[in-house]
């Protein structure tokens, strides 16, 4: 069980003292910690909208313009840890600042870029500036609300804007586009950065900055990083995701996945090792942190919430644009429950005072299993999304922001107070993870279905192999026209590859017997 209290064997973040803040103060941090959420969120979302203008205006080929997105979540994941480290040990307010006005220069700097190679290295520094604000952010959100109800209902909200972020980025990145400039995209970003870099200058007070390590000088706190362990596990998690992230595009069988997975995997390793040979108190992640109540557990669920988002939404907006030949806008308004109802499940964060957090993830768990079977049973016409695909993704949405905001809310009650930014950085962390083996899934599923459909020769049986990729062979109501029988269609969407059309050489009609990804 899930208690709402810890019993962690240190001071937890909501035994802090309470800060003699005035509540219009809190309310003004809570949103600058929240637009710092919501920007990481919209940097990718308003981007995919963006990739074909990108693929035009700079030459860039379908494999880059992955890279464009993959570049952010590869940086942001990989440096989430050492941002956790640094806000544990130094100035929580001084990181904050630092990363939001990096994020906001980066971005502006992209707006002009007309190069490739550009564009996926300044991309690539976006995510390391946008992995400084999250632990930090987390940090100072967690000391501004010691207060446990208030706490949660803060940590709920801080979560819900990501869905926010993700919505807003759908639709302002295609208005952007359409009626603007793609370059308004990233111009958006650096606009929005701009405030809130000067009002936490002078709003964020001393006391709530303020590291909860033993203070220190110089060489000492370089130490306190724990820079060796930290190192070891950035290269690592670098490798992992770059091996997932390319192992349904490129086969997995391929050394190019096989040598990195496998050295990430020994590298991590090795990190937990070099973990127990370190005093406690210089440790990145003690080992005793797994042992904390229901840590383990937790990490476990955070998992869930981004795989299942990024694997509903990279199948639907390819399904309604590649096959319905639905525009960027449409398609973001119809994705718009899934943030609407994230968010308005993120304020069901004083729930966990009331009823055990174990059943509240459990019910979201629960509502997420119906809503993906609904999505599995039907959807793949366009005349479906109201009667299947609509009440599916408000299910889903409401189950799995339940289970993101009460695993949030859980695993920052059984850390200790002095990991405040190292709990931010693993939950993250997590829910990256989830992001990446979520979308290799999706990509190595929908290759075996496609290549099973071929191998029998019908459709029927192998659709029902998958619960994530049937949409693409079950469009029927918009088949691919006749001139491109088996030729390559390129996919709007880039996380997913070019695919070849079977087409059964008795029929007449212009249905593929089935289409696989090369």
């Amino acid at each position: 069980m899930l208690p709402p209290a810890t019993h962690s064997p240190a001071p937890t973040l909501a035994d802090e003292p309470a800060n003699q803040l005035s509540l219009a103060r809190k309310l003004v941090l809570l949103s600058m910690f929240c637009l710092a959420q919501l920007l990481d969120a919209f940097n990718n979302s308003a981007l995919i909208s963006a990739i074909p203008v990108l693929e035009e205006s700079m030459g860039i080929t379908e494999s880059q313009s992955a890279w464009v997105l993959s570049a952010f979540q590869l940086t942001f994941s990989s440096f989430l840890l050492i941002s956790g480290r640094i806000s544990d040990v130094y100035n929580t307010k001084n990181a904050f600042i630092g990363g939001v006005s990096a994020l906001g220069l980066l971005s502006v700097g992209a707006g002009f870029v007309t190069d490739k190679i550009t564009i996926i290295i300044l991309r690539a520094f976006m995510g390391i500036a946008s992995a400084m604000t999250i632990p930090s952010a987390l940090t100072l959100l967690v000391h501004t609300f010691p207060d446990p109800l208030q706490q949660a209902r803060a940590l709920g909200i801080f979560g819900g804007c990501g869905a926010v972020g993700n919505m807003l980025g759908l639709v302002i990145g295609a208005m952007f586009v359409q009626w603007a400039s793609f370059h308004w995209v990233f111009w958006f970003v650096g606009l929005v950065c701009a405030p809130v870099v000067l009002g936490c200058l002078f709003i964020i007070p001393p006391e709530v900055a303020k590291s909860v390590a033993e203070p220190d000088r110089g060489i000492t706190k370089w130490k306190s990083l724990d820079l060796i362990g930290v190192a070891i596990l950035t290269v690592a998690l670098i490798l992992f995701i770059f091996a997932v992230t390319s192992g349904s595009a490129d086969g997995w069988a391929t050394a190019s996945v096989l040598v990195p997975l496998i050295i990430s995997i020994l590298m991590t390793a090795g990190f937990f090792y070099w973990e127990t040979l370190i005093p406690i108190d210089k440790a990145a992640i003690p080992p005793r942190t797994w042992f904390y109540n229901n840590f383990s557990v937790l990490f476990g669920a955070a998992l869930l919430p981004v795989l299942w988002w990024n694997a509903v939404f990279i199948i639907f907006t390819t399904l309604w644009q590649d096959i319905f030949h639905w525009s960027a806008i449409s398609t973001a308004i119809r994705s718009c429950p899934i943030g609407v109802l994230a968010f308005a499940m993120s304020f069901t964060g004083s729930l966990s005072r009331v009823f055990s957090p174990k059943w509240i993830i459990l019910t979201g768990l629960s509502l997420v299993a119906v809503a993906t079977t609904l999505l599995a049973l039907g959807g793949g016409k366009p005349e479906q999304y109201w009667s299947i695909v609509f009440p599916a993704f408000s299910l889903g949405s409401a189950g799995i922001s339940l289970t993101y905001t009460h695993t949030n809310i859980a695993i920052f009650q059984a850390a200790p107070a002095s990991m405040a930014g190292t709990v931010g950085a693993i939950f993250h962390g997590a829910l990256q993870f989830g992001s990446a083996i979520g979308l290799a899934a999706v990509g190595s599923i929908e290759t075996s279905v496609g290549l099973l459909m071929v191998i029998h020769g019908n459709t029927t049986d192998a659709q029902r192999l998958s619960g994530f990729c049937w949409g693409s062979y079950r469009s029927n109501s918009s088949p691919f026209p006749a001139s491109t029988r088996g030729k390559r269609t390129t996919n709007r969407n880039p996380n997913l590859r070019p695919q070849q059309c079977h087409y059964n050489d008795d029929d007449d009609g212009d249905e593929p017997l089935a289409c696989v990804r090369l």
